[in-house]
């Protein structure tokens, strides 16, 4: 694999924020508390030792080992973890995702392999701690639609189950066998199939998928849909329910994300948090304002509930509360002993809505680093682009510079009459001037005439330019299909293509991701398989 990176910024497929964010701009430093560097772990730690308590540890390690019964034996890798992570000198690097189908997009493994690599990392400059990388399973997601289809070589693959309202995590998976698991070609891995075909729920199947991938470097997933965890919510409900603090703390936030020019990712609201009802639904709670008082929506019929009865069963019962977005990663805090959060642009981009909601309830604000991004260019595809006279980086050029870049290569002549147009109008300027000595009156029609010859000259160069192209048109055509391929709808192919595009014909692809990969680097990677000859 030949590692090439360039700056995101010359890309072209990332957010101004984003941008910004990695070349460190002023106006952004507020929303953030360290900003991801090796150095900077060490006050992280520092600040993270003091603030996670003993309890909390204890409550995280017994659900997990809980959780982990419950699975196949996992690798000693992911064992030796989990019994690091019963010592206050260890801590976690933490990604997290929903529970896409068969993984979904590629960004999905690209945010795991940069946790375990920055784990990794860290372990190095720190060598008297432990890191342990942790996926957290976004199971109480609820947006079944984004995460029920992949595409593999050019086929989507579907899951249609009927939606029940209920967090994805818990969803059985009738259906499935038939609609996808039964249609998908022979040569996809086993480990993919039997991550389904042996679980009962969506979050169990997940689980055991991302073991199966990631369990021999250690991996750790957290399902935090769960009575015990949630007791750690308790007094966050309080001021929520109370006080509607987040909403507070990110409208201040937004404000000023605003006044520095950007856009806020995420919309908060009156109450950031959704309601698990009895039969197992996830309802937002919505604001009354009229009345003070919060409306709950079970099978189209509406209840108003006071505050005092929902603090009340927020004290008692705490796990039929569900954090939204914006409560979600303070969640996550408060369950692990974690430094650094790894996320997309779109996640990077609300964190720096939520530093005063940690501040409000005095937990750590982790640092924020983008995941790894990468362009993935398979033999075939680096093959046509030499044949091309392209190199990897060619894929984010602007399509102009990379067609005068293979004219160039194809040794195809250059029309330009530029030279020929100068003479054109130096020779009127001579008719010009003796038109204005001998008739003024005629050096109107002489500029007429200087512009028609002008403009047959402009659309003599335009045909012409047409015919040298016309001679290398299948060169442009593969260009234009070569692109489409490496962008897929124009967007960055981690967006849309599936890993197993990539792992059924290159079974090491997770282990070349851990080499190529620098996540401190703030670099996007070009990976190009090598070929035999080059």
């Amino acid at each position: 694999m030949t590692v090439t990176t360039l700056p995101y910024a010359e890309t072209g497929a990332f957010s101004s924020l984003l941008v910004d964010y990695l070349a460190r701009k002023e106006a952004l430093q507020p929303f953030y508390h360290r900003f991801p560097e090796l150095s900077a772990f060490a006050e992280q730690i520092e600040e993270k030792q003091v603030a996670y308590a003993p309890e909390a540890r204890q409550r995280l390690v017994a659900a997990l080992q809980q959780q982990y019964a419950g699975l196949p034996k996992a690798p000693a890798a992911v064992q030796a973890n989990l019994a690091l992570l019963a010592k206050d000198t260890t801590f976690t690097v933490t990604t997290g995702h929903q529970l896409n189908l068969f993984t979904g997009p590629l960004y999905f493994i690209y945010k795991i392999v940069s946790a375990i690599k920055l784990a990794r990392q860290l372990k190095e400059a720190y060598p008297q701690y432990d890191f342990v990388p942790v996926y957290w399973l976004a199971t109480e997601d609820h947006d079944f639609a984004e995460i029920n289809h992949f595409s593999l070589f050019g086929k989507t693959y579907e899951w249609n189950a009927a939606e029940t309202g209920q967090p994805v995590g818990r969803m059985n998976l009738d259906g499935l066998a038939e609609q996808v698991l039964d249609q998908l070609p022979a040569d996809v891995p086993a480990l993919f199939r039997e991550a389904y075909a042996q679980s009962a729920t969506l979050a169990e199947a997940t689980h055991r998928l991302a073991m199966s991938l990631f369990g021999e470097y250690g991996l750790v997933s957290l399902d935090a849909d769960v009575p015990e965890l949630k007791q750690a919510l308790a007094p966050v409900l309080e001021r929520e329910l109370g006080e509607q603090a987040s909403y507070q703390a990110v409208q201040a936030a937004d404000a000023r994300l605003e006044a520095a020019g950007y856009k806020p990712q995420v919309y908060a609201r009156p109450f950031n948090l959704f309601f698990i009802t009895a039969e197992g639904q996830r309802e937002r709670l919505e604001y009354d304002q009229t009345n003070d008082s919060v409306t709950l929506t079970v099978d189209g019929a509406a209840k108003a509930l006071g505050r005092p009865e929902l603090l009340a069963l927020a004290a008692a019962h705490p796990e039929q509360f569900s954090p939204n977005v914006v409560l979600r990663p303070l969640y996550q805090e408060l369950l692990l002993p974690n430094l650094c959060y790894i996320g997309g642009g779109a996640e990077v981009a609300y964190w720096f809505q939520l530093k005063g909601v940690f501040e409000q309830n005095g937990v750590p604000f982790p640092m924020v680093l983008l995941r790894n991004s990468a362009q993935f260019i398979s033999k075939a595809n680096a093959g046509k682009l030499r044949k091309l006279g392209l190199d990897s980086t060619a894929v984010f050029a602007k399509l102009p510079a990379l067609k005068q870049q293979l004219a160039a290569h194809l040794g195809q002549e250059e029309v330009d009459l530029s030279a020929q147009q100068q003479q054109l109008a130096a020779a009127f300027e001579a008719v010009a001037a003796l038109a204005q000595r001998l008739d003024p009156s005629l050096v109107k029609a002489v500029a007429a005439e200087q512009q028609k010859a002008s403009g047959i000259l402009g659309n003599l160069e335009k045909r012409l330019s047409k015919a040298a192209e016309a001679k290398h048109e299948t060169a442009y055509q593969q260009l234009d299909g070569l692109l489409g391929k490496l962008l897929p709808g124009g967007g960055l192919q981690e967006r849309s293509d599936n890993v197993l595009n990539i792992l059924i014909n290159n079974p090491d692809f997770i282990t070349q991701l851990l080499d190529a990969f620098d996540p401190l680097a703030l670099e996007f990677t070009l990976l190009e398989e090598e070929q035999i000859g080059f």
